[in-house]
């Protein structure tokens, strides 16, 4: 019986590249939409990032349409 030890600060949830649960980092970040030069200050939305400690992977999930 192996026994692993996660750190505190590392969530676990559903990996899609590894098919199964795993340890992730979660963070926010604001990223700017707009290609336009002018309104690229008016475009900033939130994104929850979330990076697979096992794989790398990373997810991008828009907040305003969770």
């Amino acid at each position: 019986m192996s026994i692993t030890n996660q750190s505190a600060d590392a969530l676990t949830e559903s990996c899609d590249d590894c098919g199964r649960d795993t340890p992730h980092t979660v963070s926010i970040e604001l990223r700017t939409e707009s290609k336009k030069r002018e309104n690229r200050e008016f475009s900033r939305e939130p994104y929850r990032i979330t990076e697979c400690m096992v794989c790398g992977s990373e997810t991008a999930l828009r907040m305003n349409n969770a």
